[in-house]
């Protein structure tokens, strides 16, 4: 599933293309790809044609493109949100072109860039787009979010991201670390691969209990997951397929760059020993049970 790397990569990407574009007709070729959509794919359709759409927000694995309605309504304003999935794809094209496997086609005028086609692209349709009501977030005056993302944390790359609030919360948790980073109610945005990869980089077990880790070490954690995001999000993501690409259709490279995650029998980069992969949440955690031992205080 693309994690926060992937998903900015493609907010990214969108931004100045269609910030400012009016969107001037919308096919849905795939209901099943509305699913998270309070209404029959008309309703999506009717509301969005004729919008404007004013930016590309993220947080954690969601994006969103706010709208200005052609006739404003007294209702609360709406954007457009777009989750991935397992294999969504949001391809910007001319209007010319179609790709295999869209499930619904957004054709857009821009002022400066013209005619424009945004096509979503999902061979899984686990991914979703839907038309949702922004309301104001919790914690920080002005900032508007869709309300199915408001119970959604912010994640570490966030300028609002409280570092001494996660900690607090992450201390509270009776559960296994792992399961921790990937609570988006806690910390947004990771997922399987960087859960892994940060967990290697602190020499953390995936299954360690969140109530041993000292103030120290969920620091030195927290600081990994900054840093492995970051990378990610430098190398264009992470791609192992063309499940995952841009909105240009480019595959990221930072697969290249992993030291855990998918490297199951493979010497560790650090010790040498063997990278080991076991069942986990019905996926896999891959670390090296060497380097990386559950420890009575962490």
């Amino acid at each position: 599933m693309p994690e926060l790397p992937e998903v900015e990569v493609v907010r990214a990407g969108l931004a100045p293309a269609v910030t400012g574009s009016t969107v001037s007709a919308v096919t849905v070729l795939d209901p099943r790809s509305l699913r998270r959509h309070p209404g029959p794919p008309d309703d999506f359709v009717t509301r969005l044609t004729g919008s404007t759409l004013v930016a590309a927000s993220r947080r954690g694995k969601f994006l969103w493109l706010p709208l200005v309605e052609a006739a404003p309504s007294t209702g609360a304003p709406e954007a457009l949100v777009v989750h991935l999935g397992m294999s969504g794809q949001v391809l910007l094209r001319d209007r010319f072109t179609d790709d295999n496997l869209t499930r619904i086609r957004i054709e857009l005028t821009h002022p400066s860039h013209g005619d424009l086609r945004l096509n979503f692209v999902d061979q899984r349709i686990f991914g979703s787009m839907a038309i949702d009501s922004l309301q104001p977030a919790m914690d920080v005056a002005g900032e508007l979010v869709p309300s199915a993302v408001a119970h959604i944390a912010r994640d570490p790359l966030d300028p609002h991201f409280d570092d001494a609030l996660f900690f607090r919360r992450l201390k509270a948790r009776k559960t296994g670390i792992k399961r921790a980073l990937l609570d988006q109610s806690l910390i947004s945005g990771i997922g399987n691969i960087y859960a892994d990869e940060a967990l290697w980089a602190a020499r953390v077990h995936y299954d360690q209990p969140t109530s041993t880790l000292s103030a120290a070490k969920a620091r030195l954690l927290l600081a990994e997951v900054r840093a492995v995001l970051i990378k990610a999000l430098a190398e264009g993501g992470t791609s192992f397929d063309a499940q995952y690409v841009n909105v240009n259709g480019n595959s990221g490279y930072f697969s290249h760059s992993l030291n855990a995650y998918g490297q199951q029998g493979k010497p560790c980069p650090r010790c040498g020993r063997q990278i080991v992969r076991e069942q986990f949440m019905n996926r896999g955690s891959h670390f090296c049970p060497f380097c990386q031992r559950i420890r009575s205080n962490a």
